[in-house]
């Protein structure tokens, strides 16, 4: 079963410096039909207008995962990490028994545009740990494996029970996903436009999967999406 959740239909807040869109209930947004997917909890679609950001801030015993889809994104925290993520660049944060940290965007006019993620973890207090991986220049046509709970494939490992892989497509691409029994999965069009098991999605959109052995996505045109496979 395939269950769409399209990118008009979540929540949505604008104020001077970002404009953002909530998949799942976030902040002021509350919809008690839309609380998360198995250990998904948050996918926040972010444009951060430049200069703006978000000031120090804390985090306990949640798997953050931020993903840049253009611009560049300055990141600070309390483990000592300071970077500027760009545009195909997985971020990870474990923020287990606490850790704070700031994002902003230190361009002053280009816009960044990312995703932010939670993902609840499987157990509380663990210890913080920061991790990045890049897919910039990764070849389109394949699923690549950004994090999962065990790290393989040279993933970043994370605290869930969750793979959490990048699909990159071009003009006339195909990739495919085979679950194991009992498994779900979240599917999110970071960019472009695709084909989900014959069901057109655009960037924004999601979908629900369970009781699906396999998914095909397809492209027309340039496309990227994200998918969990959940437990």
């Amino acid at each position: 079963m395939i269950t769409v959740r399209k990118a008009g239909e979540r929540g949505h807040a604008s104020f001077d410096w970002l404009d953002t869109w909530y998949t799942f209930s976030f902040a002021d947004y509350h919809d008690a039909q839309h609380m998360g997917f198995r250990a998904l909890r948050v996918i926040n679609d972010d444009t951060i207008a430049g200069g703006g950001g978000f000031g120090t801030h804390s985090h306990r015993d949640m798997e953050i995962i931020t993903f840049v889809l253009s611009g560049a994104l300055e990141h600070k925290d309390s483990m000592g990490n300071g970077r500027i993520i760009r545009p195909g660049e997985v971020q990870y944060m474990a923020a287990g028994t606490g850790v704070a940290h700031s994002e902003f965007n230190p361009s002053p006019t280009e816009p960044v545009h990312l995703l932010q993620i939670w993902i609840l973890p499987g157990h509380k207090g663990a210890k913080p740990v920061y991790a990045e991986k890049k897919f910039a220049k990764a070849a389109p046509g394949q699923f690549y494996l950004a994090a999962s709970k065990s790290g393989r494939d040279g993933s970043i490992p994370i605290n869930q029970d969750v793979d959490v892989f990048i699909g990159k497509l071009s003009a006339g691409n195909h990739i495919s996903h085979t679950f194991k029994p009992g498994r779900h999965a979240w599917l999110q069009v970071a960019e472009g436009e695709v084909e989900l098991n014959g069901q057109s999605l655009k960037a924004g959109d999601g979908a629900a999967v369970s009781d699906e052995s396999r998914l095909i996505i397809e492209s027309a045109g340039p496309a990227q999406v994200i998918l969990f496979d959940l437990n």
